[in-house]
This record gives C-alpha cells, structure tokens and sequence, in this order.
C-alpha cells in the first residue's frame, strides 16, 4: 500500500476544496448567466408584444374585423414590429419574436398555439371589448444564431476561468503546503532526536499561531528534559561521592585494625561505629527522600495544634543546644488555631531544622523560633546567627546534595537532604517554605501551613 505524505495530503485536500468551491460557483454562475439572459430576451419580448398589440387594436378599430390580418400576417407582423419600422422593406426579416395571436373564440390568426400552459396571452380590446389575444413563446424556443453564440461564448469563458483557476490553485496550493508542514516535518525530526537522548535539540519558532506555540512548548519540554537529565547525572555522581567518603573511611580503619596499624581499642571501635553511623543515616535520608518523591511516604494526618508540637520539638533539642553553647529563644503562643497534619512528620521536619541550626550556627551563637497564628495559616520561623549563606545560595539550599561550600561543608554538615526532606513535608502539607538573609547574621527558615478550613 502506497503511504502519501502529509504534503501531498494537504495539497490534495486544499485541492478537492477548491475544485468543489470552483464547481459550485461554476454552477451557480452559468445558472444565473442563463437566467439573466432569458429574462433580458423575455423583458424585450414583452416590449415587443405590448408594441404589437397596441397596433393590432388600433387597426381592429379602423376595420372592424381580423380580415387585414388574415389576408398577410406575416406582411402586417412585420411592418408593425417596432424595431423594423425604419428598416427598407428589401432588408426586412420575419420578426425575432414568435407570436402567437388568436381571435375572439381563440381560433388561431397568426403562429401555432402552444402548449397549455406554456404561454400567458393578453387580451386584445376594442372598445372594453375582447376581440382576442396575444401571446409570446419563451425566448429559448426562438434563440437566434447571433444570441446563441453570444450565449456559448459567455459558457466557454466561464469554462476557461474555472480552468484557470484550477491550474492556479494547482500551482499554488503544493509549495503553500510544503511551507505549512516544513515546521512540522522539523517537530518530527526533532522529537525523533529528543526520543534517542539528544535532549539539547531545539526547533526554530517561525511563527505566532498554533505551531509556532507547539515549537515554544516543545522547547519548553526539551529543556526541561536537559535539565532532568543533568539533574539525574548529578544526582547520581553525588550519591556515589556521599557513599564513597564513610565506605573508603570505613575501608581504611578496618584494613588498618587488620594489618595491625591499629589496635582494636575502644576509641578505634567508635571511630568505625560513628563512620557506620553516617552511612546510615544517608541511607536513610535517601529512602526518605526517594519514598517522599514517588508519593509512597505516609502521612496520617488529623487536627493538630502547631504550637504544642513544636514546643515538644524545642524541649526535646534544647539540651543539645545547651551543650553547643547556642541560646534557644522561643516565641511560641499557648495555643494556635489547627491545622490538619500529620504530626510525626511534623516532628522530622522541626527536628531536621533544629539538626540543621546545630551543624551551621557557631558556638556562642542564637536561635530563635516564632510562631504565628493569623489570617488563613500558621508561620514558623527558625531564624539562626551567623554563618550566613550568600543570597545566591538561597534558593538551592532546598536542591537536593547541595551545601555551601564555605561554611556549610561535609566536615561540619550532612550529606544536604535535610532541607530537601523538609521541603517535601511541608509541601504534603499544602505548605511553603523559603529561606532569606536572617536579621542575626545567619539564616531564616520560614515555614507556612494552612489552618484547616471550617466545617459548613
């Protein structure tokens, strides 16, 4: 089977339509071409006749009978019409008109009497009274050679414009097919591009209309692609990395206890215990993370009060903070308005940013912890003193793997999922979360959950 392609397709479409434009208006034309000329020959006609008649009564009245008309109607007809009135008796033709003229009692004077129907006669009057009638043929029964030819060449012009027109769109409709399909031809090859791991192809966009948008979106879809793709890339080398560091450390240790480098002495013992420690919980960061973006993360949620979940979550850090010389001021209200959430999960996302407070803040330092209980939602601020973080490192402190080089490294800090989970828990939530320059020299963590909407 013959595959046609979507150019010839098109072409052939824009055809068909044109050529079924073409003939109706072929046909519509040549109707009205006919009917306008019959109705121009049948208003002449009608001239003629009510010529005619008038003739015909005045020379009843002067004889008072048909016979002058019975005698040579053909004579009389002719020096009656007015057309030939002026015209030398040896140039004179039968008359164009075929008349039909019928006496009193319909007997016929001059012609053959047509069909029923086929003719409107005219009485013929003589002082009120009807001494006959008169009537004319349809003029397509009487065309003359000069009306006839005039006729055909009016049909043979209108034959050759369709004709015309037909080889025009023919000529016109292959190569403005051609150029609608260009830009889809190169969406095809494109995607087949995209389809085989090119994700940096792009399509010019030529246009404003529908496909010029589909060419914008596709290359809207193509670098969020690339982006995906360097995003997994770089996933994956930072987790290999993350794991790397505690395996070779715990590599080395152990190689060094075998080959008697090391005594096996407690503190060598709590060396390796604290690296497996580290191990596993990025592990266990990365099964969080991973669980919470294919959607798999529980969450059971109910009324909670925000304010008594995070003063648990501040009694159960404060001693940590304590021992690291860091001043925890709180600013939490008795009790808030709920909101509907799950409060173990409320409990790891307060307890990965107080985590995160300890790693980062300096010893001698401050944190401080507000809540908000106003409007439509509750406001949670963790707002730690310096180090800082530089305003372009704001908005990818929530990337996954990502720590600031200067301060926030992987001596002092995690493996950077912690913010990542945090953004997931509070974004189940129907929450947000943003970080900005906070006012002790440090960070702020700003966290809104919507209150639970009322009952009807």
């Amino acid at each position: 089977m013959v595959k046609i392609g979507i150019t010839y397709r098109l072409f052939l479409s824009i055809l068909a339509a044109t050529c079924l434009a073409i003939l109706c208006m072929f046909i519509i034309m040549r109707w009205n071409i006919d009917r306008g000329f019959f109705q121009y020959l049948n208003s002449m006609a009608k001239d003629e006749a009510e010529f005619i008649k008038n003739n015909l009564e005045r020379d009843y009245s002067e004889h008072g009978n048909w016979d002058f008309l019975r005698a040579d109607p053909s004579y009389w007809i002719r020096y009656t019409a007015r057309e030939q009135r002026s015209t030398p008796p040896d140039k004179v033709h039968p008359p164009k008109i075929p008349l039909i003229i019928l006496d009193a009692e319909h007997k016929p004077l001059f012609g053959q009497p047509a069909r029923h129907g086929e003719v409107d006669y005219t009485p013929i009057l003589n002082n009120s009274r009807t001494v006959g009638y008169i009537g004319i043929l349809p003029p397509r029964h009487f065309l003359s050679p000069h009306q006839f030819q005039f006729l055909r060449q009016q049909k043979l012009a209108l034959i050759a414009a369709v004709l015309g027109l037909i080889f025009a769109v023919m000529t016109i409709s292959l190569p403005l097919a051609r150029r609608v399909v260009r830009p889809i031809k190169a969406l095809a090859m494109a995607t087949r591009e995209l389809a085989s791991g090119k994700y940096s192809v792009r399509v010019a966009v030529t246009s404003s209309d529908e496909l010029g948008r589909l060419a914008q979106d596709f290359n809207s879809m193509a670098m969020t692609l690339e982006k995906n793709e360097k995003a997994r890339r770089q996933w994956v080398a930072d987790i290999s990395h993350e794991l790397r560091t505690p395996l070779a450390v715990l590599r080395g240790e152990i190689e060094a206890l075998l080959e008697g480098v090391r005594d096996t002495t407690p503190d060598a013992i709590r060396s390796l215990h604290a690296e497996v420690v580290r191990l596993h919980r990025l592990v266990d960061d990365l099964h969080q993370l991973t669980l919470s973006d294919l959607g798999a993360l529980t969450y059971r949620k109910e009324d909670l009060d925000p304010a008594g979940a995070l003063g648990d979550s501040v009694r159960t850090h404060r001693a940590e903070f304590t021992r690291k010389g860091i001043k925890l001021t709180t600013d939490i209200p008795e009790e808030c308005r709920y909101i509907f959430a799950d409060g173990e999960r409320l409990r790891q996302l307060f307890s990965n940013l107080f985590d995160n407070s300890l790693k980062y803040t300096d010893a001698g330092g401050e944190l401080v912890v507000r809540l908000r209980c106003g409007g439509s939602h509750a406001a949670i601020d963790f707002e730690d003193s310096s180090p800082g973080v530089p305003p372009d490192d704001m908005d990818k402190l929530f990337d996954r793997l990502y720590r600031v080089d200067n301060s926030r490294s992987r001596s002092s800090g995690g493996a950077g999922l912690g913010l990542s989970i945090c953004r997931n828990i509070v974004l189940a939530h129907e929450g947000t979360i943003t970080a900005q320059p906070s006012s002790l020299g440090g960070l702020l963590i700003r966290i809104v959950i919507p209150f639970e909407e009322a009952g009807p």
